[in-house]
């Protein structure tokens, strides 16, 4: 801080310095300093005085400045004070805020251009754009927003040098799409705004953003601002879509396949009550209207327009915007852009036009919205931009519409005028239009009457048949010689606005309703008066105002000369040639009929098929005029000068060409009869070769039940055969729960002895019941008798005793016996009845027991099915463990070879030391004989060991004694 003190004018004795000395030493301190501190308070220095030194610091720091966005990048903080700078020095923008305190006002024009300047300096070493994109990466908030600012500006200075930079920098324009996700909205919105310059004017630069999801996160950004009710961010969004899709068919293509049309629909949601609507909703909803109009605009290709406007009739936004077509209190130019944007939408589509033509105004009798807009249009009280839009939407309703042409001219017919008065119709307007005071009135409706009539003959003709009543007492004339009575009346008629335009208008009709419809041109001819005033017209010398109705006069005599059937012997196509010869001359009428295409109205008419003009003055030509106009100005010249001759030949060329055309039209229907017989037929075959294949899949699905049957049958078979097998390998009898009938048989042999045992213990008793009476009746009658014994008396009381405890025993076991054989009386009951079930002769019996049978056969069937799949299960997982153990065994029989093949290695290596061993034996032995040969003493090996093991022993005597 003492270094800026020093630097920015501390309190010193001296001389201040000057600002570009201050810049100089500060840049000095950028380049020289070691220490990040003293850099990082010159940089923030030079950013201070990066707005009112402009020029200074962008001179002399620019340098500096890059050196240290590419050596000091760990250090957010310096990074961010050199990108503010660098920002400063370049941006245009910040000038116009310093320019009001500024000294120097009155600096030269090159000022201005500094940013330019600077820029093409910086973005000279395209190292430095590299540079910077990477910084943008940065997720530091104080690297990356002033990142995106320069980035931002040096695409305004030097968009397509910059843009070229970063479509070949490796993921250049991925590094930027990332800043639409980041969380920070201020990074986010100036993203957009950065973005919007990157795309402009570039194709493939819009190709790559659109693909990086850009729709999908654009639109998202929409819906979280609100729509329409949203702030400039959704104005900037939407500008940035406008750049993506705007002459763009790919993007339009990948827009409308992504489903995104579906999206726009809740953008035109309106209320009630749309009163008070703020400026920038207004903006909002222009830009969206704007973007509508970009997917279906008459200059794409026919293919994509078609399918954009079918997708926005299925997900229901062509009726979103009807409803705020018909809305009231929706704003003058909304209302106005939303006319136009449905006018688009229905453009040569014939569902949006049928359904177009459905929509009622919510009025009281409702009335259709195509009657309330004309009364718009030919109301010389609404705005002009206005009835040039109601203009444009009538005439897209009838643009390749031929039902809805029918429509329109039908309500002209007598047969159809209602006659009550109640509602107004459609070609009532036009009509009342056509012959207003109002000159602008009487273009609009004469253009939208040519409209109804374009390409198609049909209508030209029944056109004819219109009538009008003039005035009370005299009796109507046709509208074609109404036209051509204001025509001729010209300035007689006070009319408000241009004079021209009324005279321009009616003969704009006239020559559409004329071309390609000799009959139309035979009842124009038939009035007398119709040829003299053309030829008058086109004679005489106007001023330029009047040149172009002296074209279109000509053009309408031309017409008639060409599409002429020589009907009237007066007009037929020689005699009037030879009156254009007299009155005006070829070349003259040649000339007069060039006006057209030379006017400069003409010109901007022929770009684009919207109406669209700066004041009603130029309003004089129609789009599908001058395509009338460019395809029969040639032809009708080279008319003019034919002879009779050629003429003559040219007329059987003609009939020899109808003849052929009918021909080939008559095989045409033929051919497209035969093609629907085809296509009939071709349903019939496939709706029954679909019903054949319902067929053969609903036998094949009956064959493979009735097979299943089959197999069930079949088993239950076996099974019964089997159980039948075993019960008589058993008994002779069938089996009844359980129960057979030999053990029903011994049952009743032993409840038989049961019963004879029963009955002879019924015998023992009664006789043992029998011996107390015998013995106590004697007792009785010698009860008085004194001479008896007393020993005979107590032998005949013990005997008594013994004979009572017998008959307590006995009667226990009667009573056990009794509850024995009740019990197999109830069981002899149940063989009864089960004996009665077994019967063969009851039929109803087994047939129970049949199915039964059955249901224990087919849940056993169930059972085992189930078994069957988890042992399949088991199966399986065994498998994969054999398979996984196979594995493991090739694995460890690897390991085992390996190890086989280690263990031959040792064995041979153990070999090979056993014989050196052996040949080292051999060598010490032989040198302990040499050295005994010598006379040196040598010891054995055995008499070496016998010694160790001796002074073993030695020692462990010693240490025992101790």
């Amino acid at each position: 801080m003492n270094f800026l003190r020093g630097v920015m004018g501390g309190p010193s004795a001296g001389p201040q310095p000057s600002g570009a000395e201050t810049i100089q030493k500060l840049c000095d301190r950028v380049a020289s300093s070691t220490l990040l501190d003293d850099r990082r308070d010159a940089v923030r220095a030079l950013k201070s005085l990066s707005k009112k030194y402009r020029l200074e610091v962008g001179t002399q720091a620019m340098e500096h400045l890059i050196h240290v966005l590419q050596t000091d990048r760990s250090d957010s903080e310096i990074i961010g004070y050199a990108l503010d700078t660098l920002y400063n020095v370049i941006a245009n923008d910040l000038e116009e805020e310093e320019q009001d305190d500024s000294e120097e006002e009155n600096l030269p024009k090159q000022i201005d251009d500094l940013g330019s300047q600077f820029t093409e300096i910086f973005i000279k070493q395209q190292e430095n754009v590299t540079l910077l994109l990477s910084l943008v990466e940065e997720f530091d908030f104080h690297v990356r927003w002033p990142g995106v600012k320069l980035l931002t500006s040096l695409l305004k200075q030097q968009g397509p040098q910059v843009q070229q930079i970063i479509l070949v920098s490796p993921m250049g324009v991925s590094r930027l799409m990332d800043l639409l996700a980041d969380s920070r909205e201020v990074i986010r919105n100036d993203g957009v705004l950065l973005l919007q310059q990157l795309t402009k004017s570039n194709a493939a630069i819009q190709k790559i953003v659109a693909f990086e999801n850009a729709f999908e996160r654009l639109l998202d950004i929409i819906t979280e601002e609100g729509n329409s009710d949203g702030g400039i961010v959704v104005e900037d969004c939407l500008l940035l879509l406008q750049n993506l899709l705007k002459n763009n068919n790919s993007n339009q293509n990948f827009f409308k396949e992504g489903s995104y049309i579906q999206r726009m629909k809740p953008w035109f949601e309106v209320g009630d009550d749309n009163c008070g609507w703020s400026a920038q909703k207004v903006t909002n909803l222009h830009l969206m209207l704007q973007l509508v109009r970009v997917l279906v605009s008459p200059t794409n290709p026919p293919g994509a327009t078609s399918s954009c406007q079918k997708a926005m009739f299925l997900c229901g936004l062509l009726q979103q915007l009807c409803t705020i077509l018909m809305a009231t209190g929706v704003p003058a130019d909304i209302l106005t852009e939303t006319i136009n944007t449905v006018s688009e939408v229905i453009r040569g589509c014939q569902m949006n036009q049928d359904y177009f033509a459905s929509v009622n105004a919510p009025s009281n009798p409702p009335r259709p919205a195509i009657v309330v807009l004309l009364m718009s249009m030919v109301n010389e009280r609404q705005p002009f931009v206005l009835r040039c839009a109601v203009l444009y939407c009538f005439q897209c309703f009838l643009y390749k519409n031929q039902k809805g042409q029918g429509e329109i001219v039908s309500t002209l017919l007598p047969s159809t005028i209602d006659a009550t008065g109640n509602s107004v119709s459609a070609g009532q307007l036009l009509c009342g239009g056509l012959f207003s005071t109002d000159s602008l009135s009487n273009w609009c409706a004469a253009v939208a009457l040519a409209h109804a009539l374009q390409e198609n003959a049909s209508l030209k003709e029944q056109l004819l048949r219109v009538q009008l009543a003039t005035s009370i007492g005299n009796p109507p004339v046709s509208l074609l010689q109404q036209c051509t009575n204001i025509l001729s009346q010209g300035d007689k008629i006070d009319r408000r606005g241009s004079k021209v335009q009324t005279r321009v208008g009616l003969l704009m009709l006239l020559c559409t309703w004329l071309s390609n419809c000799s009959i139309a041109v035979t009842h124009f001819l038939h009035n007398t008066a119709n040829v003299p005033f053309l030829t008058g017209q086109i004679a005489e010398n106007l001023g330029e105002e009047e040149q172009l109705v002296q074209g279109l006069c000509a053009l309408l005599l031309g017409i008639s000369i060409y599409y002429n059937d020589n009907s009237l012997e007066n007009y037929r196509k020689e005699k009037l040639k030879q009156l254009i010869e007299k009155r005006i001359g070829r070349e003259n009428f040649i000339e007069k009929l060039g006006f057209i295409s030379k006017h400069e109205l003409y010109s901007r008419a022929a770009q684009k098929p919207q109406p669209s003009f700066s004041s009603p003055d130029h309003m004089m030509f129609d789009h599908e005029f001058t395509k009338l106009v460019k395809e029969l100005e040639g032809v009708i010249s080279k008319a003019i000068y034919k002879s009779s001759e050629e003429d003559k030949k040219e007329e059987e060329v003609k009939k020899t060409l109808e003849q052929h055309d009918n021909i080939v039209t008559h095989y045409k229907k033929v051919i497209r009869e035969q093609d629907q017989e085809l296509e009939e037929l071709k349903q019939r075959v496939n709706t029954l070769t679909s019903q054949n294949e319902q067929l053969q899949a609903t036998v094949t699905q009956q064959v493979s039940q009735i097979q299943q049957h089959k197999d069930q049958y079949n088993l239950l078979k076996v099974q019964l055969g089997k159980d039948t097998q075993q019960h008589n390998s058993h008994a002779d009898t069938f089996q009844v729960n359980g129960f057979q009938t030999e053990e029903v048989s011994r049952l009743k042999e032993e409840l038989e002895e049961w019963k004879t045992k029963h009955e002879l213990l019924q015998g023992q008793l009664r006789e043992r019941e029998a011996v107390p009476e015998q013995l106590t009746s004697p007792q009785l009658e010698m009860g008085t008798a004194e001479q008896s014994p007393q020993t005979s008396k107590s032998g005949g009381l013990e005997h008594n005793d013994e004979l009572q405890k017998e008959l307590e025993m006995l009667r226990s076991q009667i009573q056990l016996q009794a509850a024995e054989i009740s019990k197999l009386q109830m069981e002899n009951q149940k063989l009864q009845v089960m004996n009665a079930a077994a019967d063969p002769a009851l039929g109803d019996g087994a047939t129970a027991n049949s199915s039964e049978l059955e249901g224990r056969l087919q849940q056993e069937i169930k059972d085992l099915k189930s078994e069957v799949k988890a042992l399949s299960e088991e199966k399986e997982v065994l498998k994969q463990h054999l398979d996984s153990s196979s594995s493991t065994v090739a694995i460890l029989q690897d390991e085992k070879s390996k190890l086989q093949q280690e263990v031959a290695e040792s064995k041979k290596e153990q070999d090979d030391l056993l014989v050196l061993l052996a040949d080292q034996d051999q060598k010490l032995l032989a040198l302990k004989i040499k050295l005994k040969d010598l006379g040196f003493p040598v010891e054995d090996e055995d008499d070496i060991e016998s010694g160790d093991q001796g002074d073993e022993d030695e020692d462990g005597d010693e240490e025992e004694q101790d």
